[in-house]
């Protein structure tokens, strides 16, 4: 059996900007992969990500951090796959399950029903494992008549319910994921983080982009920092978030960090 592992030398992602007289258009490349402008080509080029070394195996519990368009979701990108490298090389060794997006791979015309096995389908599970998942999903996402309703009759709210509860259900060898949690009610947001730790603990390999210390501390023990395009520091979570925040960070609070022990 192939040992679950990520590992990238010197990868770079580039996305070339043809016309160079929209600067608008540059401007919305800019905000989707963050980078840098290159000014030693013809025609302009973004550089997304430059010169990414990183060796993750089984076990690792990875944060990203960085402000807006650093590089963290370009980043889970290529891990995934979805970005091939430029230059340098990304070889990922296991099933990996991205999710970056709850909505992505589900069809508005369909059930809530129907709609858990086409999301387990796009997160790379098979029918049959789906299908038996079903009422556990069904009972977490406590959606009731509304799952044999077509999802475009759905709140926010509720499509985020029956997301959740797909993306929490799935066993992945490497999980990449990227906080999308927010439009649920404070109770099932928690019961929502409660599944998720779960998650967690069956994927072999996490790779997890947030804005959220507390969050990044519940799932992950290490930390990426990346600042435009490049990874700036990797280590012990706590040392990479004081380097990242300065004077802005603040030491978790000890009875938290007990209670999150217990609890967990």
């Amino acid at each position: 059996m192939q040992q679950v592992s990520i590992d990238t030398r010197g990868a770079c992602v580039d996305f070339p900007i043809f016309d160079a007289r929209s600067r608008s258009l540059k401007k919305t490349v800019m905000g989707l992969v963050g980078g840098n402008i290159a000014s030693n080509s013809k025609v302009p080029i973004i550089e997304a990500l430059r010169n990414i070394d990183v060796h993750l195996e089984h076990g690792a519990r990875v944060g990203l951090v960085g402000h807006n368009g650093a590089g963290k979701s370009t980043l889970l990108r290529l891990l995934s796959g979805i970005y091939e490298p430029t230059r340098g090389s990304a070889v990922i060794n296991g099933r990996v399950a991205p999710v970056f997006d709850l909505g992505v791979g589900m069809d508005p015309e369909v059930s809530g029903l129907e709609n858990i096995i086409v999301r387990g389908l796009f997160l790379g599970m098979t029918r049959k494992e789906m299908e038996a998942r079903v009422d556990d999903i069904a009972d977490f996402t406590e959606l009731g008549d509304f799952l044999r309703m077509p999802l475009r009759t759905y709140s926010t709210g509720m499509r985020v319910r029956l997301a959740l509860g797909v993306v929490t259900s799935i066993d992945p060898e490497i999980l990449l994921l990227d906080e999308g949690i927010g439009a649920v009610d404070s109770a099932f947001l928690d019961k929502s983080k409660k599944r998720l730790k779960e998650l967690v603990e069956r994927s072999g390999l996490l790779v997890f982009a947030s804005h959220s210390d507390a969050f990044l501390r519940d799932l992950c023990d290490t930390a990426i920092w990346m600042e435009h395009g490049q990874i700036k520091a990797h280590g012990d979570l706590e040392d990479v978030l004081k380097a990242y925040k300065g004077d802005d960070y603040r030491t978790p609070d000890k009875t938290s960090r007990e209670r999150g022990s217990a609890e967990a």
